[in-house]
């Protein structure tokens, strides 16, 4: 068994290569474009979170930023609405990408009444909508690893060809709950892709400090193949990300995906990053920023300069129209603030 998963873990690493300077096809361009225009919402919408958060209309805010382009073109590998998407507090690209409206994270964002995921209860980026099959999720780091396991061995049981994805970070890694999940799925060969998104940094700690090993290279030690992709690169994460679900969805079980990505900003609003982070890696967290890379390459491939602008203002204006619709919509009302906290007869 050792040996082949080792042999499965080398094949999908060489496929997951990053080659920014090789050609496009055609059909890679369109994806690209369609993708550029996803992560620059994101974007978009992040950068407006942390806006309000700093005016006092919203308490906590997490990011996205630097996570774009792995979130984003994963995502594009899965069926929306058939899949089971199990995300966390930094998924906001990945969401967006499979059908959740800007307005709705605003909504979340503000605590309004009408927000679709917890009616103003819970904390941003924490997503459950039952039409996409997005589970909601805990604020507790890797607790929804398990439930990503049990959502693959429901669909075993009922024989669907439903994959289930786990979202989560590299901090995760560390939680018995990885350890548990990943078991789980590698005895019973589960359609679970296990996606971690290593920006290098719990919060504050290195990754050095969570993991003693490359965290890609612990899919053997549960059966699975494991990769890493460089996260900045949608290209190389979606080829590794279409290699896993095929894998899954035929019955030849799990993976684990490492895409390292690159955190831009602090953990949250209430974190002070100078203090664990030095100006020369911040620097060098800049200079792998998912968007301008890409908008070179998109360049490069002939898409035009006058293209790319408009997009950039029409994304821009889209998620100004969204903050807008959010804050005018009407706050929680407050006979209602321990509604389901208790059973009612």
């Amino acid at each position: 068994m050792a040996a082949t998963v080792e042999a499965a873990t080398v094949e999908t690493a060489t496929m997951a290569a990053t080659n920014d300077a090789g050609p496009l096809s055609g059909e890679e361009i369109s994806l690209l474009q369609g993708w550029y225009r996803t992560m620059l919402l994101a974007r978009a919408v992040d950068e407006l979170m942390w806006i309000v958060g700093a005016q006092g209309k919203a308490h906590f805010i997490l990011t996205s930023r630097g996570h774009e382009a792995a979130q984003v073109a994963s995502a594009a590998a899965l069926r929306a609405g058939h899949d089971y998407i199990f995300t966390y507090y930094r998924s906001m690209a990945a969401a967006l990408q499979v059908g959740v409206a800007p307005e709705d994270v605003f909504r979340s964002v503000l605590a309004k009444r009408d927000d679709p995921f917890a009616g103003g209860r819970q904390l941003p980026n924490h997503f459950s909508v039952r039409r996409l099959r997005l589970p909601a999720g805990s604020s507790s780091v890797a607790t929804h690893l398990p439930h990503a396991a049990g959502a693959g061995y429901a669909a075993r049981v009922l024989g669907e060809d439903t994959v289930s994805v786990a979202y989560f970070g590299d901090g995760a890694t560390a939680k018995g709950d990885f350890h548990e999940a990943l078991t789980f799925a590698g005895i019973w060969k589960l359609p679970v892709v296990f996606f971690c998104e290593n920006n290098g940094l719990a919060i504050s700690v290195p990754v050095e400090l969570e993991s003693p090993a490359p965290i890609h290279l612990k899919g053997a030690g549960y059966g699975m193949p494991g990769v890493r992709v460089d996260g900045c690169d949608p290209l190389a994460v979606y080829r590794a990300m279409q290699e896993a679900v095929t894998r899954a969805r035929r019955g030849d079980g799990p993976s684990l995906i490492e895409a390292e990505v690159v955190r831009l900003v602090a953990h949250s609003n209430a974190d002070d990053q100078t203090v664990y982070r030095t100006p020369d890696e911040l620097a060098a967290a800049q200079a792998r920023d998912p968007l301008p890379r890409l908008r070179r390459r998109l360049l490069g491939a002939g898409v035009a300069e006058a293209a790319l602008a408009t997009w950039e203002s029409e994304v821009r204006a889209r998620a100004e129209a969204a903050l807008s619709t959010a804050e005018a919509s009407p706050d929680p009302d407050a006979a209602d603030a321990r509604k389901y906290l208790y059973a009612e007869a």
